[in-house]
């Protein structure tokens, strides 16, 4: 990447916003397709005007270089429309669609240019700021994609969902059980966070970014102090990082384990079903020991995290998830040698390393199709910078893959939660934290269950935040989703779902 004329940074490391360099859009193509062709990859792209609503949008791209740890940043600015990034980079077409619902601007020559979430732009037709209210439905007269020909015919499933559920409408194009075709239709849990976070920073923006997705609290929460304290010059002292780290892994654990449950409960495995249920509340009520919330909400704050524990307190945590951790692994075990349901997962919803590399999945969906992706080794943040977690993953990329790599990392994280629970370092749990600096620009990124995190803070006068970009790791492995169906069963569909278990709230924002 030193090649390149892009900004080097490191994650979490606050920037002057004015020296990102600005190309033109032909150049500012050039420099992303070279970065991809070296081995980089697309983490975010956004834009945000230059001066006024209705004028040149600036567009910022953030590239990973992972066997470095480094990012790069560049910029250009557009008006109405540029060439589309996305026919040389599919990694780029969420992002590009996104542009256009905001923005209004057009990529042209997106492959496919549907609707993402459904959100108007932020400036409408006669250049006025503002807009009419957010839509998170369908529009009307939307054409969804289609297929003819005898016995092809069409399934639709959602957005309303039996049990509890978030709503998404999926489309199946099928010739008897075969799909051949899987749309996502999201944007019913459309909010606007990004823009009540441009409000702050506050008060009211930790609530909001602690709600981005209630599943990852913990996750999204990090991302978004880590930012705020490189934008004040602060840093979290040691003992803070340390219980972040364990909350951060107790999340992870708790979702890994209870999809594993619900892997069992979707192949009829009913022993490793059950019990894992129970065993997901273990690490659930370790998060409560915490912070007195199962979901980690409210421990982690600007400079630190509001509760500590005492030594007594942390080793009798690190013992009860030992004991959980023995007991889940014998569960699970289960699953992994019954011969029933390796004949349901192996082989089901694969998807090629190429194809995942192509699509920019992240996570163990990524990991599961052999990329070794992990923002915790690549590009260490916090605790992960000093004690170090192996990442794991598989060949196969397939529905045995994703729940394998999910056992693995439960293994780990629960081994690395006990460390740090007894080694505990001594001193404070939080420091105050400044307001933000003006003028500066951050990437933040965390591993977060589900995968890579990316919050990019710029802040204007006043150390307000003039843009805020979120990636929720769900951004990326939907489009996964859909690929991974392709040839295969529809009756095979809840069982490819869970296994990626993404987040719809965390995609619609």
């Amino acid at each position: 990447m030193a090649s390149l004329d892009l900004l080097e940074t490191y994650n979490g490391d606050a920037v002057d916003a004015a020296a990102v360099p600005q190309h033109p859009i032909s150049d500012f193509r050039d420099v992303i397709f070279e970065s991809l062709q070296a081995g980089g990859r697309l983490v975010s792209l956004f834009g945000r005007p230059v001066d006024r609503p209705g004028g040149p949008l600036l567009l910022t791209a953030v590239l990973a270089d992972d066997t470095e740890g480094r990012l790069g940043l560049l910029s250009a600015q557009v008006e109405r429309s540029f060439p589309s990034i996305t026919p040389a980079c599919p990694a780029a077409q969420a992002f590009e669609r996104e542009l256009a619902e905001q923005y209004g601007v057009v990529p042209e020559g997106h492959p496919w240019l549907k609707p993402l979430r459904f959100e108007p732009p932020r400036v409408n037709a006669s250049g006025a700021g503002g807009g009419p209210e957010p839509r998170p439905t369908i529009p009307a007269g939307y054409d969804f994609f289609q297929m003819s020909g005898e016995e092809v015919h069409e399934v639709a499933v959602g957005p309303v969902h039996a049990g509890i559920i978030e709503p998404g409408h999926f489309r199946f194009q099928c010739h008897g059980e075969k799909v051949f075709h899987l749309e996502i239709a999201l944007g019913y849990q459309h909010r606007g966070a990004e823009r009540l976070l441009e409000a702050g920073a506050g008060p009211r923006t930790s609530a909001v970014a602690e709600s981005i997705a209630g599943d990852t609290a913990v996750g999204h929460m990090l991302a978004y102090c880590t930012a705020l304290e490189q934008l004040s010059g602060r840093e979290a002292p040691p003992r803070a990082t340390a219980l972040r780290g364990v909350a951060l892994e107790l999340e992870r654990l708790a979702n890994h384990v209870g999809d594993l449950g619900m892997l069992a409960g979707d192949v009829g495995f009913l022993p490793t079903a059950s019990y894992l249920g129970a065993r997901r509340a273990d690490y659930l009520n370790s998060l409560a020991e915490l912070c007195g919330n199962r979901f980690g909400r409210s421990l982690v704050v600007p400079g630190g995290v509001r509760f500590d524990l005492t030594r007594e307190a942390a080793v009798k945590l690190a013992e009860r998830v030992e004991t959980a951790w023995k007991a889940t692994r014998a569960a699970a075990s289960l699953f992994f040698e019954s011969a029933s349901v390796r004949a349901r997962t192996d082989g089901t919803g694969a998807l090629s390393a190429d194809a995942a590399r192509q699509l920019g999945l992240v996570g163990p969906a990524a990991r599961a199709c052999g990329l070794t992706r992990d923002v915790r080794r690549d590009h260490p943040y916090g605790i992960y910078r000093f004690a170090h977690i192996p990442v794991v993953n598989a060949e196969t990329g397939d529905v045995f893959a994703r729940a394998w790599v999910r056992f693995l990392e439960s293994e780990r994280s629960a081994d690395f939660v006990s460390e740090q629970l007894r080694a505990l370092p001594a001193g404070p749990v939080r420091v105050p934290c400044e307001p933000a600096a003006p003028g500066r620009l951050v990437v933040s990124m965390v591993e977060g269950w589900r995968g890579e995190i990316a919050h990019v803070a710029v802040t204007g006068e006043g150390g307000r935040f003039i843009r805020y970009k979120v990636k929720d790791p769900s951004f990326h492995n939907w489009m996964g989703l859909a690929a991974a169906m392709r040839g295969e069963q529809i009756s095979d569909f809840p069982l490819c779902n869970k296994s990626f278990n993404l987040s719809y709230c965390g995609h619609d924002l």
